[in-house]
């Protein structure tokens, strides 16, 4: 089996051939082509949030599939939408309901609101990532952490962000060799912690946001190692047939320090 870290970059490397393999799986072209026939099709908060599937489908693509039965909570940030800095969803620490409220802005776009390309193309686009970090997520959790951190780490501005995404915050501490039981410490000492130790903007360049996920990728390969200790003892034992293997000269260059 190969590690996180090379797992992660055999799907990060060329992206759009990835998601391209998981728009062509049968149940995911059919809820898009659902989803796109019908999307533009819902004029209001109560029709959208009747429609099952199209509703699924959206809670999906920003990452809120788990929130799809609470309609009710749902219902209150569409109808406060997101102008008003003092609305239910700008309240919420977690910024994907902002994200959702914005895609679907009934508040301030009324019958339209489905008609614009975020609301179509653009969560369509978004359901493609989410289900290709869900389905890496199944063979390894620490590379469906990686490449959602690597999607949304740059849009990141403070550390209460990371605290309130659970997968961010479980990458961060990860990265960062914190205990889980520090995330019962005071939220501002967390975050203070955080900052002082991660400097945001570095997410931005793309070289430092593969250097913190290189290490990332690294620490959680040591905390949940995807080789079993009889697999290691086997690969130490067994002469290969021509010098180092490809997948042990990966293995190295994924434990470079950050």
């Amino acid at each position: 089996m190969i590690n996180t870290y090379v797992s992660y970059q055999l799907i990060a490397k060329d992206i759009g051939k990835s998601l391209d393999r998981v728009q062509n799986q049968p149940v995911v072209e059919r809820e898009t082509e659902y989803y796109l026939e019908n999307i533009t099709k819902v004029k209001s908060i109560k029709e959208f949030v009747a429609n099952d599937r199209l509703f699924r489908y959206a809670m999906k693509a920003h990452g809120l599939e788990d929130m799809a039965y609470a309609k009710a909570f749902m219902v209150k940030a569409l109808e406060g939408g997101v102008e008003d800095k003092d609305s239910f969803a700008n309240k919420l620490s977690d910024k994907r309901y902002k994200e959702f409220v914005s895609t679907f802005n009934f508040e301030a776009y009324g019958e339209t609101a489905t008609l614009f390309n975020k609301a179509q193309q653009g969560t369509v686009d978004k359901y493609l990532r989410q289900t290709l970090e869900e389905n890496a997520g199944d063979q390894n959790e620490g590379v469906r952490l990686a490449l959602y951190f690597e999607r949304k780490a740059p849009s990141i501005t403070n550390a209460y962000e990371i605290l309130a995404d659970p997968a961010l915050k479980k990458a961060a501490f990860t990265a960062l060799s914190l205990p889980d039981a520090f995330g019962n410490a005071d939220i501002d000492k967390q975050a203070k912690l955080i900052e002082e130790r991660i400097d945001l903007e570095d997410f931005k360049d793309p070289e430092l946001l593969g250097k913190f996920i290189n290490r990332f990728t690294t620490l959680w390969e040591i905390k949940n190692p995807t080789v079993s200790a009889a697999s290691l003892v086997t690969t130490l034992f067994t002469q290969p047939e021509y010098g180092i293997s490809t997948n042990l000269l990966l293995t190295m260059q994924s434990m470079k320090a950050y």
